[in-house]
């Protein structure tokens, strides 16, 4: 059975929108601003190497499917292999290889995805497909590489829910400037909450 795993940077006030500077965003670009060093990138790898598909949303998979094809190296030809599924309504024929567009009930097609895959499913990015995957209990794990940065706007990873969601943090490790998280779903605090 697959495992949906999203994978973040993310900024101490929880934004998420634009670390790489490529979207227009005011703020964006703040993830190059800091060092996550050897540890970092290792872990970054390790991530892609470990996945067996990625699941993203339309904007994301643009910025993607323009950056990753005419790259390589182990994590370029790692993403550029993989099966990926695109979440749309306005994408219907992918030219990035090895695409397919989930066009209709996204929380039906992601459990579908979880029981005909085995490993991980990586979403990066993508903020709206993962606010809908957090509404109906899809997640497995959160992969959050956190910047020491305040950046007082921009789209957050979290945003309103209709209930509070427990996690449960499994690992915490520096990187450089950045520490990562790793926290799952507690659905024995969930229940608490």
């Amino acid at each position: 059975m697959g495992k949906v795993v999203v994978s973040q940077f993310i900024s101490l006030d929880g934004v998420v929108e634009d670390p790489g500077g490529a979207e227009e965003f005011d703020r964006g670009g703040w993830a190059f601003k800091f060092d996550r060093g050897p540890e970092g990138d290792k872990f970054k790898l390790d991530e892609a190497m470990a996945s067996e598909a990625l699941l993203l949303g339309r904007v994301t998979y643009e910025g993607f499917a323009e950056a990753w094809p005419s790259r390589s190296g182990d994590f370029a030809d790692k993403f550029n292999g993989m099966p990926k599924y695109v979440v749309s309504t306005t994408l219907k024929d992918p030219e990035w290889n090895n695409s397919t567009v989930i066009g209709g009930d996204v929380a039906e097609a992601v459990a579908e995805l979880k029981q005909d895959l085995d490993g991980d499913i990586l979403v990066n990015g993508s903020v709206q497909l993962v606010q809908t995957l957090v509404e109906h209990d899809l997640v497995d794990e959160y992969r959050l590489m956190v910047f020491p940065t305040v950046l007082g706007a921009g789209k957050r990873l979290f945003g309103e829910t209709g209930d509070a969601t427990a996690l449960r943090l499994v690992d915490a490790k520096p990187a450089g400037e950045t520490l990562i998280l790793i926290y799952e779903p507690s659905a024995k605090d969930a229940e608490n909450a």
